[in-house]
């Protein structure tokens, strides 16, 4: 592999202008796509096939035509100011001008009036209508909500508190915009001080943006073909931008060393491909095993997400396989520090921070590993209390109206009336229908913990029924859930009963199933995933000790950030410092998300720092010696990595959409854990107690696995004594023998 990357990044460093132009249309083509395709729709509820809840949901849909339709729905709150009702005459008349205004409009099915509805709360403080629209919430124009918008400042100024709710006029909090930006100015600053050269820092940031362009202009171009939504692109450029970054990084640094060492232009380039480009295609390789793994847990939503970053990642890989060399062909000179050009080679050192701090470890390496293990399992504590659900608008911030209009229900009719339950009745098989389910209906009413229960509604063939229950409890707490499983218990001994049988759906009751089913999808998706990767950990490092090493320190790493997203979301401490306004449980796709990216980004800094210890053995070094070689050459450029990516997903905690400030947090900690403690002190310490051993392998595993030359051995170009130039002067080139 080493030789065709070596041969390639030559051929792209001296056909630099039709590679760029490549690139350059490529890009132009993804973006005129975007431009012109339909606009991705928003997500849905993340349904999941074979829980319960879904289930239930598709009866629905065949027994009750049209139920299931998900057009948008406005759900408007009106609270009267204290010591009043909203059944005063004046308070009364405004409510009904704005349900009458709303039933009017073109787009609008239907509004109920909550006065004939019963929609008003038992102390007369509060009451809601329903806004149901013909069409999808995203299909919904500026002009079409702008009736319903001013009928509720209209309903304002008349006194009464009015806010909205639901899906018709939600609030669209952008997930990036900003984020990209601080993420890629926090990168620059690190770049320009990793490599003390404007260019050097530039170039990788330049890359990593077209690498990222053309990932989301290629999402927006099929978002609406392939249902993805903001929030796949949102986390496929978090990714993308993070390891695009980090993967121009190492061949540029790369690059650099090659060129200290007295290699040509077009050598070093080479050299560099074949070399860190080699390394770049393994660890790229198992981010998008990661990500692309997560399809196993059968959620359409996380599988969009995982293949949309997948993609990002392999674009990324390509970038800095392609454009990278073919940048460094226009300005070949310019990314050596300074004193590289004036000198023609660097000083030689061996007394890097990098190397210190490996003899220091193996010095110490029991004293270091037992520090590593005793912090991160103290840090992983909290994770043991994990509890996943799906937050609603209760995690919205308290300024926008969706929040404010979930705490006025709340208030006016109780913590549940947020969440209720959806029980669909099948008495198909019962003798008297009507009386099967007027026995259930009573017995869910007599269930503790049930608040309310709805009168049953028939389907048209008078054998089905729906009725809404409403808990105590609000949506996400523990209670609600053992509610719902103290339902389903009690259909045996019911069914037997009445011949009938029910299923009980709705968001809350689908949340609480997904969340479940990703909790026992977790262990076959880790399975899969990190049983692939150390198929390809044994291919690149011809060992088995350190894949199995590499996944003991993931496995650190991402139960400590997953220990620390317990601690902030779940438990509040610090959560003010990050913008947290409600806690609760963690939002249920992202543990599971969180797992899969870590995951991938471990092996990239494993296969970064180890590949090139692996590299100085096979060379001749002792294993000791190997160890500080490794550190010395890639420490730097690995910290700055890892920098790099806390820098980016640091700055998508800002986000005001739930998901993404919970997995850029998780991220930020896990890379730093994974990065600084895993990587740079329990790996080194790990390799000094194995000696020699950590890089046995049976025999008959090493003739079985193929060879792939990832360090780079049939790569022999010697150097050519002053081929470092001023910059602008044309510089000999010397052909590599590979």
């Amino acid at each position: 592999m080493a030789t065709l990357l070596c041969r390639w990044g030559r051929t792209a460093f001296r056909r630099r202008r039709l590679v760029a132009l490549v690139w350059a249309v490529l890009l132009g083509a993804v973006a005129v796509g975007a431009v012109r395709a339909p606009a991705a729709s928003d997500d849905g509820t993340s349904f999941m096939p074979g829980i319960e809840a879904q289930q239930a949901f598709d009866l629905i849909g065949q027994r009750f035509p049209g139920s299931a339709a998900d057009g948008a729905t406005a759900r408007i709150v009106f609270v009267a100011p204290h010591g009043e009702k909203v059944t005063s005459s004046g308070r009364r008349a405004a409510i009904d001008t704005l349900v009458s205004e709303a039933a009017g409009e073109p787009k609008v099915s239907g509004a109920v009036n909550p006065f004939t509805a019963g929609a008003v709360s038992k102390d007369g403080s509060t009451a809601y209508t329903t806004v149901n629209f013909t069409v999808k919430a995203d299909a919904l124009t500026a002009s079409d909500k702008a009736a319903l918008e001013q009928a509720i400042v209209r309903a304002r100024d008349s006194g009464l508190t009015v806010e909205a709710g639901g899906t018709a006029l939600a609030s669209k909090t952008a997930a990036g915009g900003s984020s990209e930006v601080i993420g890629i100015g926090l990168a620059a600053i690190v770049l320009l001080i990793t490599f003390g050269s404007l260019a050097a820092a530039g170039l990788p940031l330049l890359t990593a943006v077209v690498g990222v362009g053309v990932s989301m202009a290629a999402i927006l171009a099929l978002g609406h073909a392939l249902g993805l939504s903001l929030t796949s692109g949102t986390l496929a450029t978090m990714v993308g931008l993070a390891v695009g970054i980090d993967y121009a990084l190492f061949v540029v640094s790369r690059y650099r060393e090659e060129r200290d060492a007295g290699h040509a232009p077009a050598d070093a380039a080479g050299l560099a491909v074949g070399t860190a480009g080699s390394a770049v295609v393994f660890a790229g390789l198992t981010v998008v095993i990661a990500l692309a793994g997560l399809a196993v847990v059968d959620v359409p939503l996380l599988t969009k997400m995982g293949l949309c970053a997948a993609g990002a990642v392999a674009v990324a890989v390509l970038v800095a396989l392609t454009l990278v060399p073919a940048l460094l062909g226009m300005w070949p000179n310019a990314v050596l520090s300074r004193a590289v050009r004036k000198r023609g080679r660097a000083a030689r050192t061996t007394g890097t921070a990098g190397a210190r701090w490996a003899r220091f470890v193996l010095r110490r390496p029991v004293a270091v590993l037992l520090a590593c293990v005793a912090g991160l399992g103290a840090l992983a504590l909290p994770a043991t209390h994990l509890e996943m659900g799906m937050p609603g608008d209760e995690s919205k911030p308290v300024s926008t109206t969706e929040r404010r209009a979930y705490d006025a229900l709340a208030h006016g009719f109780g913590a549940g009336f947020n969440g209720p339950l959806t029980i669909v009745v099948d008495a198909r098989g019962a003798a008297d229908p009507k009386a099967a389910v007027t026995a259930i209906t009573g017995e869910i009413r007599a269930t503790h913990a049930v608040v309310s229960v709805s009168p049953a509604r028939f389907d048209p063939a008078g054998d089905t029924a729906l009725v809404s229950a409403v808990p105590a409890t609000g949506p996400n707490t523990g209670d609600t859930k053992a509610l719902v499983t103290s339902l389903r218990e009690e259909r045996p001994g019911l069914e037997r009963r009445t011949g009938a049988t029910f299923e009980v759906t709705g968001t809350t009751a689908m949340n609480i199933d997904i969340a479940q089913a990703l909790q026992d999808a977790l262990v076959p998706y880790l399975t899969v995933v990190v049983g692939l990767a150390m198929v390809l950990l044994l291919v690149v490092f011809r060992s088995v000790l350190v894949p199995v090493k590499a996944a003991f320190g993931f496995l650190l790493s991402v139960l400590a950030a997953l220990g620390a997203v317990v601690a902030v979301f779940q438990w509040g401490w610090g959560a003010g410092l990050l913008g947290v306004e409600q806690t609760g449980p963690v939002m249920s796709l992202m543990p599971i998300f969180l797992v899969g990216i870590v995951f991938g980004l471990a092996m990239d800094y494993e296969v970064f720092l180890v590949a090139r210890m692996r590299e100085a053995y096979v060379h001749g070094d002792r294993a000791p010696d190997a160890v500080v070689t490794g550190f010395r050459h890639s420490a730097r450029v690995v910290v700055a990595a890892a920098v790099i990516m806390i820098a980016v997903f640091s700055a998508f905690i800002g986000s005001g959409e739930s998901m993404i400030k919970t997995i850029g947090f998780g991220l930020a900690v896990a890379v730093l854990l994974d990065a600084f403690v895993v990587r740079m002190a329990l790996v080194p310490a790990v390799l000094a107690l194995l000696g020699d051993k950590a890089w046995w392998m049976p025999r008959w595993l090493d003739r079985l696995l193929p060879r792939v030359d990832v360090e780079g051995a049939g790569l022999t170009a010697p150097p050519a004594e002053g081929v470092v130039a001023a910059a602008g002067e044309p510089v000999p080139r010397q052909a590599a023998r590979t």
